[in-house]
């Protein structure tokens, strides 16, 4: 076995990793050291005693599409009978269930429809805004932005000033799976790797934030993994503008991809691809552990491999539940998952900053 402990000593000690170094840890089977090295790290970047999560819930205005995602359940085509498109007074119901429980704000996401403009996205957050002022819109992913683009011919600049004065608050980092046009290609026609950094960067040049994703197992290899990792770390160098990256495998299960699909990334693949991104990407202060494809006990092992957020309580989810995933948690087991790994629960906003529920009013996290 490759000694991998001074890769790991030079991070520790403040050094940069190199994608070469990147690669070796990804290769190595010596994952409880680099899990040990991650925790370490994440320690030093977050409130060691402390794991925060979510009360939010994912609304999927719409599943029309005009695109064709192998690694997709969710999607409809357009035209076709089971189609849907949430009212107003539908998504404004799921808000006040959402409010009921707790939450802070709402994760809404939908399949690229080949009639939404411009206009239809700003009718939509300005009536939310103005029904709910102080609940956060965190809403919509790179493909969805670059679709406004080709219908509406407006820049990704233009496009995000714009629905930011609508009152969006931040974006999700949905759509990346792995950004190498190799891999993408063969599994999606939506937006290239480049379309979506680009997207990501118009976001952050007018002051959002937004998170940053990975889907594994999609007939990526190492390499590609490595190259995802670098162009998030890179972007982030230029703009500072995402929170949170977030790591998960793809879902198999009632997908087109998932019947090519033979080898499928391990539990211990996970914990490694978590823990590694937590010591490569040293310049994003949080990383998110995914219960919902990994499971709650895995979920809660990633807590010791450089995650220091649980995420969402998941009232709603659509996506990820129709490619297979049926794991599901309230609140009590998402704080006692917490408490049993030796942590203090806390729920925080999509800015990440502490939420207490007396008054609902977020207060500043102790590291930003």
């Amino acid at each position: 076995m490759k000694n991998i402990q001074p890769i790991l000593d030079n991070v520790l000690a403040g050094g940069r990793m190199t994608a070469d170094e990147c690669t070796e840890l990804l290769e190595s089977h010596d994952y409880v050291r680099i899990g040990l090295a991650a925790d370490e790290v994440r320690k030093r970047k977050n409130d060691p005693d402390v794991v925060t999560y979510i009360i939010d819930r994912n609304i999927n205005y719409t599943n029309v599409c005009n695109v064709v995602c192998t690694f997709c359940a969710f999607y409809r085509r357009p035209g076709k009978p089971d189609t849907y498109v949430h009212s107003i007074e539908e998504i404004c119901k799921r808000i006040d269930e959402t409010i009921a429980l707790g939450g802070t704000g709402v994760l809404m996401q939908g399949g690229l429809h080949p009639d939404f403009n411009i206009e239809w996205y700003e009718e939509l957050l300005t009536t939310l805004h103005a029904k709910y002022p102080d609940f956060q819109l965190h809403c919509f992913s790179p493909p969805e932005i670059h679709n406004i683009h080709l219908i509406s011919d407006l820049d990704y600049e233009t496009i995000m000033e714009r629905l930011k004065k609508a009152g969006l608050n931040s974006m999700p980092g949905g759509g990346a799976e792995i950004l190498v046009d190799e891999v993408r290609k063969k599994v999606s026609t939506k937006c290239t790797s480049q379309e979506w950094l680009d997207v990501m960067r118009a976001v952050h040049s007018v002051g959002l934030r937004s998170t940053a994703t990975m889907m594994f197992g999609i007939g990526d290899d190492v390499s590609h993994r490595v190259s995802h990792l670098q162009k998030i770390r890179d972007l982030q160098d230029d703009t500072g503008g995402f929170t949170a990256f977030i790591p998960w495998t793809f879902q198999r299960e009632n997908t087109a991809l998932g019947k090519k699909i033979t080898k499928e990334p391990t539990g211990i693949d996970y914990l490694k691809m978590l823990a590694v991104s937590r010591l490569f990407l040293d310049n994003i202060t949080h990383i998110q552990a995914s219960w919902l494809t990994q499971g709650l006990k895995l979920g809660q092992a990633a807590l010791k491999f450089g995650a220091d957020d649980m995420g969402s309580i998941m009232i709603e989810e659509n996506v990820v539940s129709a490619a297979g995933a049926d794991t599901h948690a309230n609140e009590k087991e998402l704080r006692y998952q917490i408490g049993e790994a030796g942590y203090t629960p806390r729920q925080r906003d999509i800015l990440y900053r502490f939420v207490d529920r007396g008054t609902n009013q977020a207060e500043p996290a102790l590291v930003a």
